[in-house]
């Protein structure tokens, strides 16, 4: 059988005046769409806009909720309750799937954006939050999240189905967390490498962390380029070009999981 495997992007970061990535090129060479949802960026204007431009190429969509944290991108951690995690990954999911509605399109999943994905993957409150909205708004949502992670488990508790996802462009420590994007080359630009890292992950389980140590990741399901990298266009690319020669089946993870 040969291996299936999704490649997913975090689009529709633009919002009013201010251009973010360039999904317009990137679009083509990716099979999901995680789309901002006005938290951390984003508008209804662009929300629109990314969802079509999904349509038009083939792209699964999903949603990218996100700490309401617009000045720090998302990016800063928050102390909140279960309460209001929950109400605020309701209101971003449901605001998402209106616009996929009248595009006559599902939403496909569910990714936590920056912060509050790095704290869900270890904090159970935090994950249950999350997990709590997705299941009050449709059960058949995946949820994106990383393997071994308290958000897969309990997404996994609680019936839903999780794909197991797998940061391409960005450097791992030796315990499976990503590298700060504070230290110096925490991202990883280079086609080349990204490929090598993509094609060691999905035939053996593992990938090099930043300190040469091996990370035993398992199976995974859905690879990621942040559409905010520099050079994410080529690096997406040379992914789905390189991964469909090697033989490899590119499609929505919500074909084959």
């Amino acid at each position: 059988m040969k291996l299936q495997i999704d490649i997913n992007c975090d689009l529709g970061e633009s919002y009013g005046a201010f251009k973010i990535g360039n999904d317009e090129k990137i679009m083509p060479h990716i099979t999901s769409a995680n789309i901002a949802c006005g938290f951390h960026a984003g508008d209804p204007i662009i929300m629109a806009q990314t969802v079509n431009l999904a349509k038009k190429h083939g792209v699964a969509v999903g949603a990218h909720p996100s700490y309401p944290d617009l000045l720090g991108f998302g990016r800063r951690e928050m102390h909140l309750t279960i309460e209001e995690i929950k109400n605020y990954t309701i209101y971003q999911v449901s605001a998402l799937q209106g616009f996929a509605k009248i595009a006559g399109l599902n939403l496909q999943h569910v990714k936590p954006h920056g912060a509050l994905y790095n704290t869900a993957v270890k904090d159970e409150e935090t994950s249950r939050g999350i997990v709590d909205a997705v299941k009050a708004l449709d059960k058949s949502l995946i949820i994106f999240a990383p393997p071994k992670s308290v958000l897969a488990k309990i997404a996994t508790e609680a019936g839903l189905r999780v794909a197991h996802e797998f940061f391409a462009d960005r450097a791992y420590n030796a315990d499976g967390s990503l590298v700060s994007r504070k230290q110096p080359n925490s991202i990883i630009t280079e086609p080349s490498l990204v490929l090598e890292r993509t094609i060691k992950v999905l035939r053996e389980g593992k990938v090099s962390a930043f300190n040469g140590e091996t990370v035993t990741l398992g199976k995974v399901h859905t690879i990621c380029v942040h559409g905010d990298t520099p050079t994410a266009i080529k690096l997406t690319e040379v992914l789905k070009k390189e991964l469909v020669k090697s033989g490899i089946q590119v499609m929505p993870v919500g074909k084959f999981i």
